[in-house]
C-alpha cells in the first residue's frame, strides 16, 4: 500500500473514532431519556397510591424518587457538552463534564444514604404504625422494579461506552430501588404486627447504599485521577510490539477523557530510518493502537531510536527530568 493510501485510510479511521465517540454519547444520552421516561411513569403511580392511601412512608418514598429522577438531567447536560469540539483553551475538548456530573451523582448517592439512615433512626426512636399496606407494598414494589431496570440499562450502557459518570448514575438507580424495597419490607413487617420491622430494615439498606456508594465513588475516583484497566496497557504494548520497524516498545500512558481515552507512548526504531520511514512507522503504531484499543479517541506516537553507543539520544533533556526516568 502507498504512504497516500495509507494516511488516507488513517484519517478516514480517526474519522470513524470521532463517529465513535459521538456515538458513545448517543447511546448515553438514549439510555438517560429511557431512564428518566421509566422513572416518571414509577413517579406517577407511586404518587397516585401515595394520595389516594395518605401513607406518608410512600410519599416520602415518590419525593425520594422523584428528586433523584433529576440527575439524569445534569449527566445529559455533560454528554451534549462534552461533543463540543476543543478550543484554544480548552484544547482536549470537553469530555470531563461527565466526570464533573458523576461527582454530582456521588454526592446524591451519598445524601441517600444520609436520608435513608435518619429516616430509619427516627422510625427506631418514635416508631409508627404503616397504613394502607397492601397499597404501600404495591406501590414500593413498582418503584423497586422501575429503578432496578434503570439501574442495569445505565451500566451495561456505561461499561460499553466507558461512560463512569453513567455507571455511577446507574448504580444511584439501584439505591433509590433499596429504598423502595425497605418501605416495601418495612410494609411487610409491620403486617406482620412487628414493629421495629420497618426501622431495623431501614438501617439494613442504608448499609446496602453505603456499599453502592462505593463502587460508585471508585469508578468516578479511578476517572479523576486518570486511571485506567492495566489489562488496556498489556493489550495497547502487544499491539505495538508487533507493528513492523518497531524494535522496542517504552512508556504507554493512557488516560480517559469522559468515555474516550487518549494514549501517549514512545517505540524505538532503527537509527538508519528517514524522517519520512520513521513517521511511517509512527502512523502504523498509531494505526496499530486504534484497532487493539476500544474507545481510543487518538495516540501521540514518539520516536526515539535504538542507542547503541553510551550516548542517550534524550541526554539534553536529562537535567529536567532528574530522579524521574
Amino acid at each position: 500500500m502507498t504512504g497516500h493510501g495509507h494516511h488516507h485510510h488513517h484519517h478516514h479511521h480517526h474519522g470513524e473514532r470521532v463517529d465513535s465517540a459521538l456515538e458513545g454519547s448517543a447511546d448515553g444520552l438514549r439510555t438517560l431519556w429511557f431512564s428518566f421516561g421509566i422513572l416518571a411513569a414509577t413517579t406517577v403511580v407511586q404518587a397516585v397510591v401515595a394520595v389516594l392511601s395518605g401513607s406518608v412512608a410512600l410519599l416520602g418514598d415518590t419525593v425520594h424518587n422523584a428528586t433523584d429522577a433529576l440527575t439524569a438531567l445534569p449527566l445529559a447536560l455533560a454528554f451534549v457538552v462534552g461533543r463540543r469540539a476543543a478550543t484554544r483553551r480548552y484544547t482536549y475538548g470537553f469530555g470531563r463534564a461527565e466526570d464533573l456530573a458523576g461527582v454530582f451523582v456521588v454526592l446524591v448517592i451519598a445524601s441517600s444514604a444520609a436520608f435513608a439512615g435518619y429516616e430509619a433512626v427516627r422510625r427506631l426512636l418514635e416508631p409508627q404504625d404503616v397504613t394502607h399496606l397492601p397499597a404501600v407494598a404495591a406501590a414500593a414494589l413498582v418503584g423497586f422494579a422501575g429503578n432496578e431496570w434503570v439501574a442495569r440499562a445505565r451500566v451495561r450502557t456505561g461499561r460499553r461506552i466507558g461512560s463512569a459518570a453513567l455507571v455511577a448514575d446507574g448504580l444511584h438507580a439501584r439505591t433509590d430501588g433499596f429504598t423502595s424495597l425497605a418501605v416495601l419490607l418495612g410494609a411487610g413487617g409491620s403486617a406482620l404486627g412487628w414493629r421495629y420491622a420497618d426501622p431495623l430494615i431501614g438501617l439494613v439498606i442504608t448499609g446496602a447504599i453505603l456499599l453502592v456508594l462505593r463502587g460508585a465513588a471508585r469508578e468516578i475516583w479511578h476517572r479523576l485521577m486518570d486511571a485506567v484497566d492495566p489489562a488496556l496497557v498489556d493489550e495497547a504494548e502487544h499491539a505495538l510490539s508487533h507493528v513492523e520497524g518497531v524494535r522496542a516498545v517504552g512508556a504507554v500512558r493512557m488516560r480517559w477523557l469522559g468515555h474516550t481515552l487518549r494514549a501517549e507512548t514512545s517505540v524505538e526504531v532503527d537509527p538508519a530510518l528517514t524522517v519520512v520511514q520513521a513517521h511511517a512507522v509512527a502512523v502504523a503504531a498509531e494505526h496499530a493502537l486504534l484497532h487493539a484499543v476500544p474507545r481510543l479517541a487518538g495516540a501521540t506516537v514518539h520516536i526515539d531510536h535504538v542507542h547503541t553507543s553510551d550516548q542517550d539520544p534524550h541526554a539534553a533533556l536529562a537535567h529536567h527530568f532528574a530522579g524521574y526516568r
